[in-house]
């Protein structure tokens, strides 16, 4: 679990540094443009450390990024899983700014959250039906008939 948390603290370290760009906000060109702006961030910040810290740091970094490992996987799921929860907790604040639907939700999320953690899945399937009974999302994306 340590190693999971550490991989998150310094995902979000390089997201943060980066610009931070929302999942609901991207679209092709906007991610091409996130890896650049991460692979920078990511670069600076562990330059700045001593050599092995940035090492052990850049390491996290890269096996997040990869999802190859299942405590990378179980760290995506996680870092999907939060802003779910907070747009639930704002009755859909962002969700709603932004014209997102259950449809959009489940297609980003919920392929990460049955590789990564599927109990987590399950409980955000529920959440996430909740969320639409409740009026703070959609079923469908503005724009999608």
């Amino acid at each position: 679990m340590t190693r999971v948390v550490k991989m998150l603290l310094v995902h979000d370290l390089v997201e943060i540094d980066a610009g931070d760009i929302a999942v609901y906000h991207l679209d092709k060109e906007n991610e091409s443009k996130k890896v650049e702006q991460e692979q920078v961030a990511a670069d600076r910040i562990f330059g700045l450390l001593p050599v092995e810290q940035g090492a052990e740091f850049r390491a996290l970094w890269e096996e997040f990024e990869a999802r190859e490992t299942p405590e990378a996987r179980f760290a995506w799921a996680l870092d999907r899983f939060q802003p779910m929860l907070h747009n639930y907790h704002t009755a859909g604040r962002t969700w709603q700014e932004v014209g997102v639907g259950a449809d959009r939700v489940l297609a980003l999320n919920q392929p990460i959250w049955a590789d990564g953690a599927p109990a987590l899945e399950q409980y955000a399937l529920r959440m996430i039906a909740d969320a639409v009974a409740k009026g703070y999302l959609p079923a469908k994306s503005r724009g999608q008939g």
